[in-house]
């Protein structure tokens, strides 16, 4: 498969080459431009929003459109690309066995600068393995991390990976108006932190309208972490967001975080979840949409 010669070379040549920094993206820049001007985001049409009954059901429906889309994307063009988080996600995915597994590109929306074996109970990739990747989805290509605690140099490296995916023909690319392109997955699948942070791109920092980069070095916190950029968040052909589960804690899950995301007024460096609403459907139990205006 065209997908294993990536693995190959990703592990050697891509991931030892020095970081290129390519000249600005036109329609990313002018994409979140436009967003980060406004502080007063418009809410999300209610027609891109669906509520099920509990996060069992979330799970069910979240692999159901990540498998249609997947078998939609070989049927096209023999390559399936998908981006996903850890936490819930990965949780949603075990025990799954994708008919399109060799066929499909796999990427992190976001990964602890770590290494898989020393540092397991961190490693979203480790977690991936065992809950679904090694017994399920054979021939899988996955774009994982170097391995080292270095933030900065394994978000230029992975970028590196992005890079050599579009060069291999693996990873669509859209072209902009200057001539420029960015990298279009088939699907982005999105969690929410309580705080509105997507991926690793948290409140109030400036990775959150960085409009230049395809991945992202945060060193917000111990280790550090790689993520990829809003602009190539929102570029994916689809781009779902899920929330569910509730907590002694948090009776009503995410509720507040998603009333945010979808309906009051705000800015992308204050809440980046809400940097989705033009873009993406959302899958939410009922505890997380309990305080929508539904």
């Amino acid at each position: 498969m065209a997908a294993k010669a990536l693995l190959l070379l990703s592990s050697a040549a891509a991931l030892q080459a020095p970081c290129k920094r390519r000249s600005a993206t036109h329609l990313a820049a002018q994409s979140l431009a436009e967003l980060a001007e406004q502080s007063s985001l418009p809410p999300a049409d209610k027609s891109r929003i669906t509520v099920l009954s509990d996060a069992d059901a979330v799970g069910a429906e979240v692999w159901k459109r990540i498998d249609e889309a997947g078998k939609r994307a070989v049927e096209e063009r023999g390559t399936f690309t998908l981006a996903i988080p850890g936490g819930s996600v990965l949780k949603m995915l075990a025990g799954s066995s994708p008919s399109w597994a060799e066929d499909c590109l796999l990427a992190y929306v976001n990964h602890k600068a770590v290494d898989d074996d020393a540092d397991a109970t961190l490693s979203t990739h480790a977690k991936a393995r065992a809950g679904f990747l090694d017994a399920g989805w054979d021939g899988v290509d996955v774009l994982n991390l170097g391995g080292s605690s270095d933030a900065v140099a394994e978000a230029c490296r992975y970028a590196e990976l992005l890079e050599l995916a579009t060069q291999q023909n693996l990873l669509p690319v859209a072209a902009t108006a200057s001539g420029e392109s960015i990298p279009v997955f088939d699907m982005m699948v999105i969690g929410v932190g309580d705080d509105g942070h997507v991926g690793s791109l948290y409140p109030n920092r400036d990775e959150c309208t960085d409009d230049y980069s395809w991945c992202l070095p945060v060193e917000m916190k111990d280790p550090g972490s790689i993520s990829l950029s809003l602009p190539v968040m929102r570029a994916a052909r689809e781009v779902l967001v899920a929330a569910c589960g509730v907590s002694e804690k948090y009776p009503q899950g995410k509720s507040d975080a998603m009333k945010r995301a979808i309906e009051t007024p705000e800015a992308v460096r204050d809440f980046p979840a809400a940097g989705f609403r033009d873009v993406a459907q959302y899958v939410f139990d009922t505890a997380a949409a309990s305080k929508l205006t539904l």
